[in-house]
């Protein structure tokens, strides 16, 4: 009734009527016939061993059996892990006590600290951010299970990721290693208007991110990108509330969805994650709350409910058999305003009534919430840093804020491996609450937890297959479909009859420069000079020149304006710090911005008024505009095509009447523009988001608010709105801008 296997991490089983069973050392039990891994090391079969029940009945019964101790071990969610962790870099590690050069270890050798957080904290929700190759994701994963297999109660581990299919490079941190196929980042897929590429590209994000290990994927991101400065925008679907409700449904059902499973649950599902809940987009001013100086929301319109419809219509009412998504992220952010019930401002998973009142009790979603990432550490001294996100909070201790999320309806802390602070809210939460409601407490948010593990098969069979990994990881299919969802995602804005440029010809590229700049993790970025085509991408389409005056075209690369909403500079000369964010590359002066801010007040800071009314600021690529101008000074009547790198709306009236040709692209290749502009493929993509006329209309909109602003109209009498877009023949008017309009 079963057959068994030796396997490079141990051996297998093959249950006739049943699921494969996978361990390091073949530890199970045989009853009736089948086989159950012996998770307990005993010789009884356990109900949470038994694949014959229900996720949740398994759930169920292992949270009784569990210590607070593990219990709190399922609430973590480790730090991002760098496979293998090399000295220097932002999640450096040792092993045995070195440096990975110099511990003479193979990439896929555990750390010091993933040993220490497997055991001692009994952490088992691991997040991968790279990982150097196919064979070391394997043997990692293979390495890390077995470790977990050998512990109390053998829970395995559930490894997420953060997105790593994006073809551009997301505003937030990211990192892959493996080659997976290369899909538009989130603006890209809203501009192909299209749920089943949406929903294609769920299904070939699961099946790669299975044969690496991953059950677990922090996506889908359904805020809406309705304040166009945000840093984060480009990760959004765009701005249509139900264009984005579409898109996040198709997307967690393409993800979590095993087909022929009864209940859409199996070993081909990836728990998704909708964030953020209740919606990020709408930050003042475009600050991102990453930072303790962007950590407003505010909602001038009075548009929440829009906010959260792609949670309510989308993610939580899935077409496909799994209903929902298996679990909601909160943002950073301060809803301002929001809290109905007592009027607190504080950081969304510290506030009872977005997450208890209306996540809970209002919209009944059961399934687990996870925090942002270090939201319950103590705060940095500094506003301008990365991190110090307890919001509202700073007054408490890290266990009383555990506590507090807690008693919210939180289930799982991102970014923590240390469970010596739950395990105080613990003991708070007795003194408080009673011993009897603390535990029940905490049994609710392991049985959310453990159901989600159980969903997908990790119970069963934990383990991979080299080889089938690397026959699905980064395949000939999938990067076929990820390639065919760029072409469909880059949008035509502007074409004068210069496009396609159907014969090989000589093609002038000018290099960027880029200015210093603050980075990601608020570390300085030197100056940067950048070459925008290699010279392989190019070859097979036209012969580069550095001499305009021997082209017979020229192809402009850009990206939107980069600027930053704080200055260190401005606060040190007597300023509040804060300054404009703007969408345009010359200098920009803040004079029709709102003189007050509407939110405000922190413990670092004497003031409450945010504001940065009649301030200046200039975007660090300023050169990218005398770029397109001084090339279309070079190249007179010759057609120049600009290529715009859009991690953001931009104000495109300083440039657009230079170029012939406009393209926007969203995060692809280079050669998916090259495919475009030889006229290999056509453009079909349609605006996400509306492109602004100037700052004004971008300074007196509401945050939270889509379909405010007074969009750009060009030199051919085209408005950049949203849903605009352009082919070969002219404007587009099909289907989709029939379904999704304004």
């Amino acid at each position: 009734m079963y057959s068994k296997k030796q396997e490079s991490y141990g051996v297998s089983y093959q249950n006739e009527n049943g699921p494969k069973i996978g361990s390091a050392d073949d530890h199970v039990l045989v009853q009736d016939g089948l086989v159950f891994r012996n998770l307990a090391n005993t010789e009884e079969l356990y109900p949470y061993e038994d694949w014959r029940l229900s996720p949740k009945e398994r759930a169920k019964d292992l949270a009784a059996r569990l210590p607070v101790e593990a219990i709190a071990g399922l609430m973590m969610y480790s730090p991002h892990q760098m496979v293998p962790a090399m000295p220097g870099g932002p999640f450096a590690a040792t092993y045995d006590g070195k440096t990975f050069p110099e511990s003479g270890k193979e990439s896929w050798a555990l750390s010091d600290q993933q040993k220490s957080f497997l055991e001692n904290d009994q952490v088992r929700h691991v997040l991968v951010l790279n990982l150097a190759d196919v064979e070391t994701a394997v043997n990692w994963n293979n390495q890390m299970q077995a470790f977990a297999e050998r512990q109390p109660f053998g829970i395995p581990i559930n490894f997420s990721s953060d997105p790593r299919h994006g073809a551009g490079n997301g505003a937030e941190f990211k990192g892959s290693g493996c080659q997976v196929s290369r899909w538009p980042d989130g603006l890209g897929l809203g501009a192909t208007f299209s749920k089943e590429v949406c929903e294609e590209f769920g299904e070939a994000v699961s099946k790669e991110y299975r044969a690496l290990g991953i059950a677990t994927a922090l996506s889908p991101q359904v805020d809406l990108g309705t304040e166009p400065r945000w840093m984060r925008v480009e990760d959004t679907y765009g701005i249509h509330p139900d264009m984005t409700a579409d898109m996040g449904r198709a997307y967690c059902d393409g993800m979590q969805t095993t087909e022929g499973s009864p209940d859409g649950w199996g070993t081909e599902s990836v728990c998704t994650m909708a964030k953020h809940w209740p919606g990020g987009g709408p930050c003042e001013g475009g600050r991102d709350a990453h930072y303790p100086f962007g950590k407003f929301a505010v909602y001038p319109g009075g548009s929440l409910d829009k906010h959260l419809t792609p949670f309510l219509e989308g993610a939580f009412k899935l077409d496909g058999p799994t209903k929902q998504t298996a679990s909601v992220m909160p943002y950073y952010t301060v809803s301002w305003g929001v809290d109905q019930a007592d009027g607190k401002n504080v950081g969304n998973s510290y506030s009872h009534y977005i997450i208890h009142d209306l996540l809970r009790e209002k919209y009944g979603f059961d399934g687990v919430v996870c925090t942002d990432w270090g939201i319950t550490q103590d705060p940095a001294d500094k506003i301008d840093s990365f991190g110090s996100r307890c919001y509202g909070v700073e007054q408490l201790t890290e266990a009383e804020r555990h506590l507090l999320a807690l008693e919210n309806g939180v289930d799982q802390f991102g970014g923590n491996s240390d469970q010596k602070p739950i395990l105080e809210a613990y003991r708070l939460g007795c003194e408080k609450h009673g011993k009897a409601w603390m535990r029940k407490r905490m049994e609710e948010s392991a049985v959310r937890l453990l159901t989600n593990m159980f969903r997908c098969g990790l119970f069963e069979n934990p383990y991979l297959d080299l080889e089938e990994s690397r026959e699905i990881i980064g395949c000939e299919e999938l990067c076929k479909k990820g390639y065919e969802a760029q072409l469909r995602s880059v949008v035509m804005l502007k074409n004068t009859g210069v496009l396609p440029i159907s014969s090989r010809k000589k093609v002038y590229i000018p290099k960027r420069h880029i200015a210093a700049r603050k980075a990601f993790f608020r570390t300085e970025m030197a100056a940067e000079d950048v070459d925008p085509m290699r010279a392989e991408a190019l070859e097979p389409y036209f012969d580069r020149t550095e001499d305009a005056a021997e082209a017979d075209f020229a192809l402009v690369f850009i990206e939107s304006p980069l600027s930053d909403g704080y200055s260190q500079a401005d606060a040190d000369q007597g300023g509040n710090g804060y300054v404009p964010i703007t969408l345009q590359y010359r200098p920009y002066h803040a004079e029709y911005a709102r003189k007050h801010s509407i939110a405000g007040g922190d413990f670092r800071e004497s003031f409450t008024d945010r504001n940065y009314y009649q301030k200046d600021n200039t975007a660090a690529n300023e050169a990218d505009l005398d770029l397109v101008l001084d090339t279309k000074k070079k190249m007179g009547d010759k057609p120049m095509i600009v290529c715009i790198r859009m991690h953001h709306p931009t104000v495109l009236a300083e440039l657009e009447a230079c170029a012939d040709a406009i393209l926007v692209d969203f995060g692809v290749e280079s050669r998916a523009i090259l495919d475009l502009v030889s006229g290999k493929a056509q453009p079909s993509g349609l605006l996400p988001v509306q492109l602004p006329k100037d700052m004004r209309t971008v300074e007196e909109h509401c945050e939270d608010t889509p379909f405010d602003m007074e969009p750009y109209r060009d030199a051919c009498g085209n408005a950049y709105d949203f849903g605009f877009g352009m082919n070969w023949s002219g404007v587009i008017q099909d289907a989709r801008t029939k379904k999704y309009t304004k």
